[in-house]
């Protein structure tokens, strides 16, 4: 359970990184977007988990593999825009968040579900003719 104080800064830290990531680091996606769905922070405030999600790239892991290699420039240009706000500078670490494909997948799954009736069940049409 996190405390106000880590949802609140885990809140700035989810609005900081989108911005970054949409002016500073899009030449990263390309053509594509990247959206900060979750942060989750630590209680000490010194790790930040960072749960990102991609819409118009096929390859993801390519993609969070160069985030990986820029999480340096990207921890230094949050650092620029929360330095005066806060103690400590989080170690952000990175996660694919595939929670809209795993969605998708579900729903998909449902879709395609068929129940018959059970055998003791009468469909409600011939119910109404019985009474």
């Amino acid at each position: 359970m996190e405390t106000k104080r880590q949802q609140k800064f885990g809140r700035q830290i989810q609005k900081d990184l989108s911005d970054i990531f949409q002016k500073e680091f899009k030449m990263l996606f390309e053509n594509g977007m990247v959206t900060v769905t979750e942060v989750k922070i630590s209680p000490d405030l010194s790790v930040a988990r960072c749960y990102l999600s991609f819409l118009l790239i096929d390859d993801r892991e390519a993609v969070m593999d160069q985030i990986e290699l820029q999480n340096k420039a990207i921890r230094n240009a949050l650092a620029n825009r929360i330095r005066k706000q806060v103690r400590i500078i989080p170690n952000l670490v990175f996660f694919l968040d595939d929670t809209a494909a795993y969605a998708a997948k579900i729903e998909a799954l449902f879709e395609g579900l068929v129940i018959p009736p059970a055998e003791g069940d009468v469909p409600n049409r011939v119910a109404d003719e019985i009474d």
